[in-house]
């Protein structure tokens, strides 16, 4: 243990020390400086960091979890995102630098109008304090306490030492958020997604050797002959994700999470350029296509070695990796989980930081506010904003035997009609902001009515994508009566930034397409989840087609030369 808890602390320390070194000298005075990093984050940076902001023991936990319980389906949940990032890169982010938006709230302003952006600003704060920044306290909490057995070592009840670790999570993470502004939280992301990445990717290389009796390959044959059945992503209705909610609800919460969702996209808005966010942005994809090999295996691998029935089944990876794990690494990976931890917590913290001061506080407060002000304001926000989450994250001990999916059900208050008035507002240039509003209410009625009150049985993914048609045809339908003029889009670059696309991003965005439509395929009755399936097969018409793409876009570009 006390080797553990060194590493650890080494590990921790060199990201912190390292990420104050890197940003030390930034101008953090400027309202830009504070909540988009001056316009100066590069490629790699923003991909890191829109990726760990999204990873955090949340997924690790929760979907590793219902790999465990169930098969491949969850991946919905992951891999698809893919789709609505390619959409951000080419055609939301130039419009997003061109009308320089600080918060994605900015939008619904200048599409319908100022009450139509506080509502939203007020939807987009609920979702982060009650929804996404408590589940990765909790979540980490979780990994924190079966992992350290805090409960044995320090004699405390599992819920004492859940609400301990939640408040020690989030001091660490609200300092790097309320101190260090968006450029500081974003270099901490870059290395804490390089360490996240070895770190988790270990689990399931000493899963398989552990499951193969110290043989790697041993414990590979083992999961592809053995209950191959685990390997389908094409779920059936009794599946934690059955297929069709792909392109129904859950295709709508991935847009909603990388497209408007203020916390990812404010990483790109920072772009020293279109084409550096664009990169960033299509870095991310590539990171979230390969998600399944620590998303899905360790729940496989926990299902062999750990054996079904255990309750919650929210414990499995913890037990996978204390039970596989080499005490000697223990320390690096639970540093690489408590980075994961920190980017959710510090990221989403920062973000509901900067709606609430560039969107509401506007509005509560007529005074005007000079930059020193506002990032001093922003810094007591924060505080506050932490403590609520604090008291939050240990209540959901009471709420969850499967806490990945909780989250999502409780999501649908939130992120269907914030996808429905984005469309409506991209699509349509006529639909006023007050249509925008009636739509909204009524949606969270009667999606609370159909989900609680009437115990509508149906999967709520199809709840939501039906709420999501509805939404959209009110809004329609009042905009017949409730006009505004015609909207006009803005062709001004207020960015002042170079708005070149990357040369390259087409290719990039068909070459992921492909990756996405063959991991499918892979995983499904064709590929690893049959004996009968060929995968090798799979993967050679993948890389044919692969080839062909590339020759398609050399020939195109020799043509246009």
């Amino acid at each position: 243990m006390t080797i553990t808890i060194i590493s650890f602390l080494v590990v921790t320390g060199f990201v912190g020390l390292i990420s104050w070194y890197q940003t030390k000298n930034d101008d953090l005075s400027s309202s830009k400086g504070y909540f988009l990093a001056g316009r100066g984050l590069n490629a790699i940076v923003i991909g890191c960091s829109m990726v760990l902001s999204s990873l955090s023991t949340e997924q690790l936990i929760g979907v590793n979890a219902n790999s465990y319980a169930g098969n491949f389906s969850i991946i919905a949940w992951t891999v698809p995102t893919v789709i609505p990032l390619c959409f951000l890169a080419l055609y939301l982010l130039p419009k997003y630098i061109r009308n320089g938006y600080t918060t994605i709230p900015e939008f619904f302003e200048s599409r319908f109008d100022r009450q139509t952006r506080l509502i939203m600003s007020g939807l987009f704060l609920v979702f982060y304090l009650f929804i996404v920044i408590p589940t990765a306290l909790y979540t980490g909490a979780i990994a924190f306490n079966k992992i350290f057995n805090l409960e044995s070592a320090f004699g405390l009840s599992y819920g004492a030492a859940i609400t301990y670790t939640v408040i020690a999570i989030a001091i660490v993470g609200a300092i790097y958020a309320i101190f260090g502004g968006l450029k500081a939280v974003a270099v901490s992301d870059t290395w804490n997604a390089v360490i996240l990445v070895i770190g988790a990717l270990l689990v399931p290389i000493f899963g398989l050797i552990h499951l193969g009796n110290g043989s790697f390959s041993e414990g590979l044959h083992i999961i592809t002959t053995t209950h191959v059945e685990k390997f389908n992503a094409i779920g059936s209705e009794t599946d934690a994700v059955p297929w069709p909610t792909i392109f129904t609800g859950i295709m709508l919460v991935h847009f909603f999470y990388w497209t408007t969702n203020q916390a990812i996209v404010q990483r790109a808005l920072g772009a020293k350029d279109l084409a550096s966010g664009q990169k960033g942005i299509l870095v991310a994809a590539l990171f979230l296509l390969l998600m399944p090999l620590i998303l899905n295996l360790p729940g496989l691998l926990s299902f062999h070695i750990l054996g079904e029935g255990l309750k919650p089944i929210d414990a499995s990876y913890p037990e996978l990796v204390n039970r596989t794990f080499p005490t000697v690494l223990q320390g690096f990976f639970i540093a690489a989980l408590f980075g994961a931890i920190l980017s959710t917590f510090n990221s989403f913290l920062n973000s509901a930081a900067t709606i609430y001061c560039k969107d509401l506080l506007p509005s509560i407060s007529k005074r005007k506010f000079t930059d020193e002000e506002l990032i001093l304001y922003a810094k007591k926000v924060s505080t506050v904003m932490a403590i609520v989450t604090m008291i939050f994250a240990p209540l959901l001990m009471f709420g969850t035997d499967g806490i990945f999916l909780l989250t999502k059900r409780f999501a649908g208050f939130v992120n269907i009609p914030i996808v429905a008035l984005f469309a409506i507002g991209l699509f349509n240039k006529t639909v006023s902001g007050l249509a925008a509003r009636i739509a909204l209410f009524t949606h969270i009625v009667l999606y609370f009515c159909i989900v609680w009150v009437f115990d509508v049985k149906i999967n709520f993914v199809y709840v939501m994508a039906a709420l999501f048609v509805f939404d959209v045809v009110l809004m329609l339908v009042l905009g017949i009566f409730l006009k505004r003029t015609p909207y006009e889009e803005n062709k001004i670059n207020h960015a002042d930034i170079n708005l070149t696309n990357w040369k390259y991003a087409p290719l990039a965005v068909c070459s992921l397409i492909l990756g996405l439509l063959s991991l499918y395929a892979l995983l499904s009755p064709i590929g690893l989840a049959s004996e009968n399936g060929n995968p090798k097969l799979i993967m050679g018409i993948y890389a044919v087609l692969q080839v062909i793409i590339l020759i398609f876009f050399a020939l195109r570009k020799n043509k246009q030369a």
